[in-house]
């Protein structure tokens, strides 16, 4: 027999649902009639679509625009560090490794988006240099007044009184910028520093300690010494190809004519070959990681024929990009210039580095090789576009300002500087 019911009978579990259902499920419906009075105009708003659902929609949306601008940021700002690494001797060999690790990392997991390697952190950096340069306007304004006033009195009341608010200016900007940092690095922590909340995170406890522990996270997060390490071993095996065909034509500028055109011919022949396996090289050696890899002569030719037209397409794209680098040595660039021309250079070797890659990585994917009619189009196409390339070369110590050592700042495959920075 089922058990008797309490006194009430099933009016009481009645009421006991009712006071579970009271509160927000009970009161939907009358804040969605609300909602389609307010609304107006005859239009319900449907129940399916709550406004919080509509609000974080928004919200998503906006957020969604932020992160395109901060990556975007981060990418110039990438670019920019990249461009200034590459003409500080030793630092160069980052540059290097970084460009070697997009083509790897495209080489092995085939998608464009994998080689945009750090834009997130160099979005960090370049907004703490921004925001640095902005908060410090007051104090080089107020530095002016101090050295306007010092010049007309010198050692005067206001002079001095200059000088104490440049100092006290200078503490505040000190205060802020390390503030700033301590948030996060963004623009927005620069532009508003939210002074209440300085004040409880003064209060906190192990402040420090949390700090030094995000600070240790983000610079480990860097990989500076791998892509020192790969840079270094990446241009040593570049180095040990190019150095016979290089040496040839170098030594070939010294000759008399007769001597020096048989050489040029025979350098110019070696630089040929080089320059078709090279890139492909090192993209196979950053996608290894083993130095033995920029010598595997034989598995650069195996994996051409499963993907001919796309190896044909992104040693034209590095090579033709290689061009305009040697024009801009026409002239020699001021030193504290210097990193304008190179910016210019990681924007043409950044593309070629990422369509390597991706050639990689399509020959990797296929099993069985093409169909001979694509490999001898490719074939037939490689030649010309390094054959070309090979003469401009050769050309370039009559039209280089640094002459016959031109010859050694092999853009395409070494690090990407214009100024001799090997």
């Amino acid at each position: 027999m089922p058990p008797p019911l309490p006194e009430g009978g099933g009016h009481g579990m009645m009421m006991d649902d009712e006071r579970i259902r009271s509160g927000p499920e009970r009161l939907k419906p009358v804040v969605q009639n609300v909602r389609g009075v307010a609304d107006g105009a005859g239009t319900m708003v449907p129940p399916e679509l709550p406004v919080a659902e509509s609000l974080g929609e928004k919200k998503g949306f906006f957020a969604k625009v932020g992160s395109g601008l901060d990556w975007v940021f981060g990418f110039v700002a990438l670019l920019v560090l990249v461009a200034g690494c590459s003409v500080v001797p030793v630092l160069n060999f980052l540059s290097l490794g970084y460009l070697l690790h997009v083509s790897g990392t495209i080489a092995r997991t085939g998608r464009f988006r994998d080689g945009f390697i750090g834009v997130r952190k160099a979005s960090v950096l370049g907004s703490i240099a921004a925001g640095v340069w902005l908060v410090v306007w007051p104090a080089r304004l107020i530095s002016k007044m101090w050295k306007d006033a010092e010049l007309i009195a010198p050692g005067s009341g206001i002079a001095k009184a200059w000088h104490a608010g440049l100092v006290v200016m200078i503490v505040i900007t000190l205060v802020h910028v390390l503030w700033a940092c301590a948030r996060g690095g963004k623009l927005r922590h620069f532009l508003w520093p939210q002074p209440l909340r300085f004040v409880r995170w003064l209060r906190a406890p192990q402040k420090f300690g949390l700090m030094q522990s995000r600070v240790t996270d983000y610079i480990v997060g860097l990989r500076l010494p791998f892509y020192f390490w790969l840079g270094l071993r990446g241009f040593v095996g570049a180095l040990a190809w190019l150095i016979v065909p290089v040496g040839i034509l170098l030594a070939a500028t010294r000759l008399p004519v007769g001597g020096s055109v048989l050489m040029s011919m025979f350098g110019g022949l070696l630089l040929l070959v080089v320059a078709i396996h090279l890139p492909f090289l090192q993209a196979r050696f950053a996608q290894t990681d083993r130095f033995g890899a920029m010598f595997e002569l034989w598995e650069v030719r195996r994996l051409f024929v499963r993907a001919p037209l796309a190896f044909w397409f992104s040693l034209l794209i590095t090579l033709l990009f290689a061009v305009p680098l040697y024009l801009l040595k026409i002239e020699l660039t001021p030193r504290e210039l210097a990193w304008l021309p190179s910016l210019l250079f990681v924007l043409f070797i950044f593309p070629a580095r990422v369509l390597t890659g991706w050639a990689m990585s399509r020959a990797a994917r296929r099993e069985a090789p093409r169909h001979w009619f694509p490999r001898w189009v490719a074939r037939l196409g490689i030649v010309p576009v390094a054959l070309a390339y090979t003469l401009f070369v050769y050309f370039t110590p009559y039209l280089s300002w640094n002459g016959a050592w031109s010859l050694l700042e092999q853009h395409a495959f070494l690090v990407p500087a214009p100024l001799m920075a090997l």
